[in-house]
């Protein structure tokens, strides 16, 4: 089975070398694609890894390759691949989320024989990607039975102690919302942007498709529940 859990020390630094960034809330600079980053050392470990948060690249803290760096590196691939082997990486985790409420295996070796592929189109990955989005959103309907969905973003909501189980929030803007203490239980988390979203106190163990990502965007505590590992800052 495919590893999907990133692993620093097994990879050549491919994210921060083919990945391009923008000075923003997430990156204190600008960096194009192919160029290592500044603070990438000669043996491919980070300069300022401790410390990512204070020195202003907070997008390097919430990304995540689902293992596809260290397939490359070992693998030997072409490390022009990594973009696209990451994100079918990232529909694999989906699947494998999925496959624990339904069928998802047609899919799932679909997508791994593309990643294992030398060759990768990326108009493949984009109609894969649809066809696995509308799986994921059959199989969600029928976890969450008749639970709403809400259609509207919410970003900076006040949600604190807020029964949401079983609401699909999928795609929805949370950025910023107070979730303290909410009840998110079996809700459909796939996509939804929790950047800075404060979920201290929350219960989100089992809700469908939360990623490490997600989790590492959003403020938390030891009080919140969640199946994931918990992110070094939340301590």
């Amino acid at each position: 089975m495919t590893d999907l859990h990133s692993d620093c020390g097994s990879c050549a630094g491919l994210c921060c070398v083919e990945l391009p960034f923008a000075k923003s809330a997430d990156f204190a600079v600008d960096k194009p694609a192919g160029k290592p980053c500044v603070n990438l050392t000669g043996d491919y470990r980070c300069r300022i890894h401790d410390r990512l948060r204070e020195s202003g690249y907070q997008g390097c803290v919430t990304f995540e390759c689902f293992g596809a760096g260290q397939r490359v590196t070992q693998e030997r691939l072409d490390v022009a691949l990594f973009p696209l082997i990451r994100q079918l990486h990232e529909l694999l985790w989906y699947l494998e989320e999925a496959s624990r409420y339904g069928h998802a295996a047609d899919l799932h070796k679909e997508t791994e024989t593309l990643a294992a592929s030398p060759i990768i189109d990326p108009a493949r990955i984009s109609e894969l990607r649809g066809r696995i989005g509308a799986r994921l959103g059959e199989i969600s309907a029928q976890v969450r039975g008749r639970a709403k969905e809400m259609r509207h973003d919410l970003a900076g909501a006040k949600l604190r102690g807020q029964d949401l189980r079983n609401v699909s929030l999928r795609g929805r803007l949370l950025i910023g919302a107070d979730l303290r203490g909410a009840d998110l239980r079996k809700a459909d988390l796939l996509g939804a942007d929790l950047r800075g979203a404060d979920v201290r106190g929350a219960d989100l163990r089992g809700a469908l498709f939360l990623t490490r990502p997600q989790v590492a965007a959003a403020r938390g505590d030891q009080g919140t529940q969640i199946d994931l590992d918990r992110p070094a800052h939340w301590r």
